[in-house]
């Protein structure tokens, strides 16, 4: 199965842009007829008939729409430091997109040596992640913030997970994400989790103070010393896997 993405969708009629149209026209030889699948970001399907095979801008006609193709049933928002070595956090982006991730907000903390990334660059990165692993839905990207002012906005009704690895900032002793997520209600809809990851240099005292005193919960990903990107990565596998039943 072939996934395109568009964002050009008027009614029925769904546009290509030059990279899709290219890839759909001149290197899978699609044809005016053809049927072809179509993804526009945001969880929907459109299975589409060509209309004009044209290499530059392809127009398709809507046949079928398939709401929440390739789905999970929670929401799953990765808050990850920016790694010095950007291609490590493009690695990460790439493989939680895969597994399931539904937003992925960049945030900058006091030890971080990384402040900026290309959004365009890493947004592209997951479109082709979703694509490859059959889903319709493109995680969110988010502005980059920093630390203090993302462990303020999360609201209380999410459960928010920090994760860090200096001992002496124990907050009162850590649970596995398997461990938090048991029993988890999502109220009636999904359930919402945050995950907070810090940069190579760990969060600093004053980040984790501010964590404990907005109640968010100290979160352990096993007994190794995991990289920035493994420890997110890890945490995106213990939501899969812990939310298994939720799956749709």
């Amino acid at each position: 199965m072939e996934l395109f993405y568009s964002s050009d969708i008027s009614g029925s009629l769904v546009r290509l842009d030059r990279d899709e149209s290219v890839h759909c026209v001149k290197v899978l030889r699609h044809r005016s007829g053809d049927v072809v699948d179509i993804i526009d970001g945001e969880g929907t399907l459109m299975e589409c008939r060509i209309a004009d095979a044209d290499p530059a801008r392809t127009t398709a006609v809507v046949e079928k729409v398939v709401p929440g193709f390739g789905a999970h049933g929670y929401s799953l928002e990765m808050a990850v430091c920016p790694t010095k070595n950007m291609a490590r956090y493009e690695w990460f982006a790439e493989k939680a997109t895969e597994v399931g991730m539904d937003s992925l907000v960049p945030v900058i903390g006091d030890h971080s040596e990384r402040r900026t990334l290309n959004p365009e660059r890493l947004w592209k990165i997951m479109l082709s992640a979703a694509k490859q692993s059959l889903k319709a839905s493109v995680p969110r990207l988010a502005g980059t913030v920093s630390v203090s002012e993302y462990l303020r906005r999360v609201p209380s009704s999410t459960l928010r997970l920090i994760a860090y690895c200096d001992e002496s900032l124990e907050l009162g002793g850590r649970k596995s994400v398997s461990e938090y997520l048991r029993g988890i209600d999502g109220g009636g809809g999904k359930p919402s989790v945050s995950v907070l990851i810090g940069p190579e240099g760990d969060f600093s005292p004053a980040e984790v103070a501010l964590a404990e005193k907005l109640g968010w919960r100290p979160v352990h990903l096993g007994n190794s010393r995991l990289r920035t990107e493994t420890a997110a990565l890890a945490a995106v596998f213990g939501v899969y896997f812990g939310l298994g039943d939720n799956l749709v």
